[in-house]
């Protein structure tokens, strides 16, 4: 999953968490574990939107 991830966001840039969700036909809470191991790693940015989050690769 970490890697569909990445390579969403490689193509797509920064994206919401929905897209995301769309774009990797990913499932939480799988998809919400590997986004939490990319982001601990410091291979992807969270940003806080007023009723999301967008995520991109750092």
């Amino acid at each position: 999953m970490a890697g569909a991830i990445s390579h969403a966001l490689n193509t797509h840039g920064e994206v919401s968490l929905a897209q995301l969700k769309n774009l990797t036909e990913g499932k939480a809470p799988i998809l919400d574990w590997a986004i939490g191991w990319l982001t601990r790693e410091g291979k992807v940015v969270i940003i806080p939107k007023k009723r999301s989050f967008n995520i991109r690769l750092k």
